[in-house]
């Protein structure tokens, strides 16, 4: 799908907002690494893997792949914590390393970067600033994420990098003074890139760039919302808050916005953080007991659709 395609897709569905379209049948399926006290998905490629993270019973966190029913713990050399973000269709991952001060008062966060691509890590970290945050890597090997100081306010922007270059999307370096943002998901080519923000009021709000026009969108009824991923489809998931202060994971397709909420008693929490190009859809829930899983929700289409 074009560039130009995506965005009037996009440009659609907000204007369309919660437009009727035919259901589609949704199946769920919980995610728990056998060795861990909680576990969270993240990302999703074509063919099915997952990455994510778990934490173990001494509290270490690892990131992990799961490809065929098979989990592969993801661990950077030397680092107190590792956590998987993103996938390509070939593979490559993304995600983040903890220093050993990053929990140390005044540190200022000490969390880097990785990619791993063919079984080697290479560092990802965004030049001069002291925290990075890649979430996503494109087919095309374009990385997004964020990059932040002492503080994950004023100090977070949003990034792009490609081929060892990278290219601020917000803040000063980049002419566009949105503050406080994390970029989450984007086309192959980059071109069109969503996320979240915080605007003046405190609000936490989601966003799309295309061809470096923002435009701000929240799910109707919500009190905060973050987008995390899009499809080549423009199809997009995230989550929000409801005035009754509960955290539901939510689906942008076809002119509409589907709410996300993992069908076991108790759930308060559910968030989706990614999405392949046939729709399927990965993230989290905590359930009654105060535990974190992770889900993947495959999605039947209607005839036709």
């Amino acid at each position: 799908m074009s560039r130009n395609t995506v965005i009037a897709t996009f440009v659609a569905l907000l204007a369309l907002g919660t437009a009727a379209a035919q259901p589609a049948t949704f199946t769920f399926k919980s995610i728990d690494h056998p060795d861990a006290k909680s576990t969270s998905a993240s990302g999703i490629n074509p063919r099915g893997d997952i990455v994510g993270a778990y934490t173990d019973h001494s509290n270490v966190t690892h990131g992990f792949l799961l490809r065929e029913g098979q989990f592969t713990t993801i661990d950077y050399p030397g680092a107190v914590g590792t956590q998987a973000r993103g996938i390509n269709p070939q593979g490559d991952i993304v995600g983040t390393h903890f220093g050993p001060n990053w929990a140390t008062p005044g540190s200022g966060g000490d969390i880097h970067g990785f990619l791993l691509q063919g079984g080697l890590f290479t560092p990802v970290d965004y030049p001069n600033h002291m925290n990075t945050i890649p979430q996503r890597i494109t087919a095309t090997g374009r990385i997004v994420g964020c990059y932040h100081d002492h503080n994950t306010g004023t100090s977070m922007h949003g990034f792009l990098a490609y081929d060892g270059s990278f290219q601020a999307l917000d803040g000063s370096e980049s002419g566009l003074n949105v503050p406080m943002s994390m970029s989450n998901g984007a086309t192959p080519d980059a071109g069109v890139i969503v996320g979240l923000y915080t605007d003046m009021t405190g609000k936490s709000r989601s966003f799309v760039v295309t061809g470096g026009a923002f435009t701000p969108f929240d799910v109707p009824g919500s009190i905060a919302s973050s987008a995390w991923d899009m499809n080549p489809s423009g199809e997009i998931v995230g989550s929000f808050r409801d005035t009754a202060l509960k955290v539901h994971g939510f689906l942008l397709t076809a002119g509409q916005f589907i709410t996300i909420d993992f069908p076991a008693p108790g759930v308060r929490v559910t968030q989706a953080f990614g999405i392949d190009p046939q729709g399927d859809v990965v993230g989290s829930y905590v359930d009654s007991a105060g535990v974190g899983h992770g889900y993947v929700l495959s999605r039947t289409r209607p005839a036709g659709e």
